[in-house]
């Protein structure tokens, strides 16, 4: 039995960051992200110009991955890639990168879902860091740009589904209506940023009626759509005069709706330990609505490190970490999933 420590090179490329990151033993030794501002005067993420990004960047950054985790390549015990769900385009770069890294090195390949990969991030450590890790099983509220979901965590890969978005996500409603207050992309950062000045009870917006754990934003970014159109035609300047008002108030609907639901599941499943994972853990609006309503139930809350929430390769080589102990690996065949489920 060799002595030597697991060493997982991690790649993740499934919407406009492309990183890498590099585990040893479970431990996090490096992660490096290369993000895309090409995308910002379109107002989104255009797939196209995404993938030829990541052509651009996947070299430079996994190159400063290895070598900024003191290792050489031929160290590296297995490649862990993200599979899927995310762009085609975007997707298929860091496969190819990865079917080529693993044959050219002779090690093996493992493939990773993105939202999976969100959930554990939880249990990345540092080097001599002390921190808490959820215990199983535990509820996640899983929120970005692409997902929203109630997910009962019972084991590393035992993941159960009990409630998710039946339209659009969390994260893309806070970008949808900073696009409609006429904020440039990404809105939801934005969101968050106007909602600290101002009054989250200034404006009341609906919530939707769905199912018990089902989540529904399309309507309250249809009904705000509705409401501005109305106070512009009385008013040209009311978004300018009220944007921290608005951004508060919309911000305060979106939280209130994760934070019941997620509440609820807790409950009903009688769990006590929470936690968040996604692009949209990283709001401080849902960090502190989820603090204060644990802390009042008594229950107990896990929040990743900021660089954890958004898409990043650290979360795909310990989930790659614990595949490789299982020894669940894939093949050459593999091809990127772009809908890919749990």
């Amino acid at each position: 039995m060799s002595n030597n420590p697991t060493i997982i090179l991690g790649i993740e490329s499934s919407c406009d960051d492309t990183s890498a990151a590099i585990i040893s033993d479970g431990v996090l030794l490096s992660n490096v992200t290369a993000g895309q501002a090409v995308h910002t005067k379109y107002g989104g993420v255009v797939p196209e110009l995404a993938s030829r990004a990541h052509q651009s960047n996947i070299v430079p950054v996994i190159d400063a991955a290895i070598k900024d985790a003191g290792i050489d390549k031929k160290d590296i015990s297995a490649v862990a890639f993200t599979q899927g769900p995310g762009l085609l385009g975007s997707l298929l770069v860091g496969v190819s990168f990865a079917k080529g890294f693993a044959l050219a090195n002779n090690i093996p390949l493992i493939s990773v879902n993105h939202m999976q990969g969100h959930i554990l991030a939880h249990f990345i450590r540092k080097k001599d860091e002390e921190k808490k890790l959820p215990e199983f099983p535990f509820i996640c509220l899983t929120v970005s740009g692409g997902h929203t979901q109630i997910v009962k965590v019972n084991d590393y890969f035992d993941m159960e589904i009990i409630g998710e978005t039946i339209d659009d996500a969390a994260g893309e409603a806070f970008d949808k209506i900073a696009k409609i207050m006429g904020l440039p992309y990404p809105g939801g950062p934005l969101i968050d940023k106007l909602a600290k000045e101002g009054n989250p009870k200034a404006f009341d917006f609906p919530k939707p009626k769905v199912g018990e754990f089902e989540f529904s934003f399309s309507g309250l970014k249809t009904s705000i759509l509705y409401f501005l159109r109305k106070e512009l035609q009385k008013n040209p300047d009311f978004i300018n005069q009220n944007k921290a008002d608005l951004a508060a108030s919309v911000q305060h609907t979106i939280v209130e709706i994760l934070v019941e639901k997620v509440m609820h599941a807790a409950q009903k499943f009688n769990i006590n330990q929470i936690a968040i994972a996604g692009g949209v853990s990283a709001n401080s609006g849902l960090r502190e609505a989820l603090t204060k309503e644990v802390h009042n139930r008594q229950l107990e809350l896990f929040i990743p490190p900021f660089e954890y929430c958004t898409d990043n390769a650290a979360m795909i080589a310990i989930t790659g970490y614990f595949k490789y102990k299982k020894g669940e690996f894939c093949s050459q065949s593999v091809t990127p999933n772009a809908r890919m489920k749990f």
